[in-house]
């Protein structure tokens, strides 16, 4: 699929929406299902019930649970029972919405008819071969588990929730799980932060592991929480967690095993040891305490953690190579585990350990997620201390095993205050349009990224300029769809009539080595009005990679009002380069609209005014919002009618941008919004 950024028009609005199925008669005749948001004192509480052979029991009624907030029974105000599928069954309404943007990952996972999930690679506490041999299984688990309509993310302890999208893409998923790769007790530094420490003493590098997958999956969790109220599922990927390694381990430094450690070669090392034994109790309570932070959060966002062991049916923690006793040996394997216990019975989760089957181990959590009854009350305390209150559910009928959330946190004073305020005023269309231009995902066929760009041309026509650039290869990235990089663009323009504006190839620089061919653009005239552009990519072997047709709408820049054409991104990796480049009317733009806080950034906007003057121009950077946070200066640009100006990257923070463009005469008045992404 090739992607066109840049003119407006028929090349971003589709003409025909995917038709939308009615709902099947008899879901057109049941009642509206209840309200659950019902104040800021509701309290809602989903609830597993199975059997003592672990069915699940699908026919109770309200008046069969008994709900307690800290030991004070509640009146239950709400009831639903839930059964979810993934969007599988044949009464599905409509279509699963693609994920393409912030908006819509917010908007579809806050649906109760969707499921929720995301898979924590904890690659630092899972060893090389036993990811190896896990990831077929992981994979299997989205492929057999995962519905069309459930959303799952991926994520690793040293990235950001910024990068992690909830997603429909469930062949990505697959494709990323399949390239998991585990580093526990590998301690060569993949990046300056492990540059940082990677020559510390091993335990002190076991420890900072340990603190980062923690901390990261505690912002998974709250990130969750911020997408979704009801029941979510984080499948953590882990042999455990522990602050302590065992003597034959200690090196002085963690790259170089045995130097330094007159332990390193004496197997029964440490063993029976009082020092050793208060080491490990202390190194146990210190891990506790961030276990139960780390639970706590959970109960606060209603996540559960399911901990799934890739080991199996486990024998020991340690290679024979490492030198370890079997009773240590026995007892770290055991405190690693308990771990993964911990957590998932403190959460609603289940701990997959000492399985060798884990993708049926994991069925379990997608059955979970697929049955359960909604209690909701309004809470006879109605707290506003932010602590955690304790709830309990109970049925009536015996020989029912129940589950459900430990408790909530409750609003604080000012949360309340919050929470009860006037709503505030939605963002503008205009700044969400263009915001989404920026997310916009490529499909993961993309072979190229293109931008077409206009600009005002002699005897009324306007000028078309198109650029594209190749996407650069990416693990998990869709290389194995074609057998070379992208080498050139035909193109083939023509008007609404049928008559032709444009036809030829656009080259690229040739590849070199492992680096792809380099893309190239090209311009044309063409009347206003409706275009239609075909594009073939090529490799150097002119084999054809993709092929796209796009209708354009050409504006029609000679109008008597003021008119602005699109505007152009330039980029320049250095100072000296980027000197060259506001002098050079014949530099490239680019398609991407994601750049770096080095980056070095130049816009050019060609504005018009009645016949040949120039209309005055105003540049303001706004936040993802539409607010407004800095004008920016512009400058006259190397190109007659085009004026430019330098885009302030290295003290933004990373997120999404605007940049609002207006050009005023004294005929009228026009405006554009430019949407960007910071990265680190």
């Amino acid at each position: 699929m090739v992607a066109i950024l840049g003119l407006r028009g028929d090349a971003q609005t589709p003409q025909n929406p995917p038709p939308q199925n009615p709902p099947p008669p008899d879901a057109q005749q049941q009642p509206p299902q209840p309200t659950f948001r019902a104040g800021i004192n509701f309290v809602r509480v989903d609830v597993i019930l199975t059997d003592r052979n672990g069915n699940q029991i699908v026919d109770l009624q309200p008046s069969d649970f008994e709900v307690f907030e800290d030991n004070k029974a509640q009146k239950i105000e709400s009831f639903k029972f839930v059964k979810l599928d993934g969007g599988s069954a044949d009464s599905v309404r409509e279509p699963p919405r693609q994920i393409r943007t912030d908006d819509d990952e917010e908007a579809e996972a806050a649906r109760d008819d969707v499921r929720l999930f995301a898979i924590f690679l904890d690659d630092y506490h899972v060893r090389r071969g036993t990811s190896m041999s896990a990831r077929v299984q992981l994979a299997k688990f989205v492929e057999t588990q995962i519905g069309p309509s459930d959303m799952i993310g991926v994520m690793y302890p040293l990235e950001s929730t910024s990068s992690v999208r909830m997603t429909r893409n469930h062949s990505a998923v697959t494709r990323a799980l399949q390239q998991f790769l585990g580093r526990k007790y590998e301690y060569e530094p993949k990046n300056q932060f492990e540059e940082n420490y990677a020559h510390y003493p091993t335990e002190t590098v076991e420890r900072i592991r340990t603190q980062v997958s923690m901390s990261a999956i505690k912002s998974l969790i709250v990130h969750m929480g911020s997408l979704k109220e009801g029941r979510k599922a984080l499948i953590l990927v882990s042999e455990g967690f522990t602050y302590m390694v065992p003597p034959q381990m200690r090196n002085r430094d963690a790259t170089m095993p045995g130097v330094g450690n007159p332990d390193a070669f004496n197997p029964f090392a440490g063993q029976n040891s009082p020092t050793e034994d208060r080491a490990a109790w202390m190194a146990n309570m210190d891990i506790d305490s961030d276990l139960r932070e780390l639970y706590d959060t959970a109960n606060r966002n209603n996540v559960s953690i399911y901990s799934v062991d890739p080991r199996g049916l486990a024998t020991n923690e340690f290679d024979i190579n490492e030198n370890i006793n079997l009773v240590s040996d026995s007892k770290y394997l055991q405190s690693t585990m308990d771990t993964l216990r911990v957590l998932a019975e403190n959460t609603d989760g289940r701990a997959i350990v000492n399985r060798n089957d884990i993708a049926a181990g994991m069925r379990q959590i997608t059955r979970d997620s697929s049955a359960y009854y909604l209690l909701g009350y309004n809470s006879t305390q109605a707290p506003a201390d932010g602590k955690f209150h304790e709830i309990k559910v109970r049925v009536k009928r015996p020989g029912v095993q129940v589950r459900a959330r430990k408790g909530y946190w409750a609003m604080t004073a000012e949360d309340t205050a919050h929470a009860l305020a006037p709503k505030k005023a939605e963002r503008p269309s205009e700044v969400t349009n263009a915001l989404n231009a920026v997310a916009a995902r490529t499909s993961s066929a993309a072979v190229v990224r293109t931008w077409v760009g206009t600009s005002r041309a002699e005897n009324g026509k306007t000028r078309v300029t198109f650029v594209w650039e190749p996407i650069p290869r990416t693990p998990g990235d869709a290389a194995s769809l074609r057998s070379e990089p992208a080498s050139r663009v035909s193109i083939m323009a023509v008007g609404g009539d049928g008559s032709p504006y444009y036809r030829g190839k656009v080259e690229g620089a040739p590849a070199s080595g492992t680096m792809p061919a380099r893309g190239g653009q090209i311009s044309f005239d063409v009347n206003p009005g409706k275009v239609q552009m075909r594009l073939s990519v090529e490799g150097a072997n002119s084999q054809v990679l993709d092929t796209e047709t796009r209708d354009l709408t050409v504006p029609d820049l000679t109008s008597p009002q003021a008119m602005l054409g699109t505007p152009a991104i330039y980029r320049a990796r250095t100072l000296r380069d980027f000197q060259a480049l506001k002098t050079d009317a014949s530099a490239m733009p680019v398609a991407t609209r994601e750049f770096t806080r080095t980056d070095r950034v130049l816009v050019r906007i060609p504005a018009y005014g009645p016949g040949d003057t120039a209309p005055k121009l105003s540049v303001h950077l706004l936040n993802r919002a539409g607010q407004s946070m800095a004008e920016v200066p512009i400058a006259p640009a190397p190109s007659p009618g085009e004026q430019q100006l330098e885009l302030p990257l290295s003290g933004l923070a990373t997120g999404e941008y605007l940049i609002e463009i207006k050009a005023v005469s004294e005929a009228g008045e026009a405006k554009e919004l430019l949407g960007f992404r910071v990265t680190g």
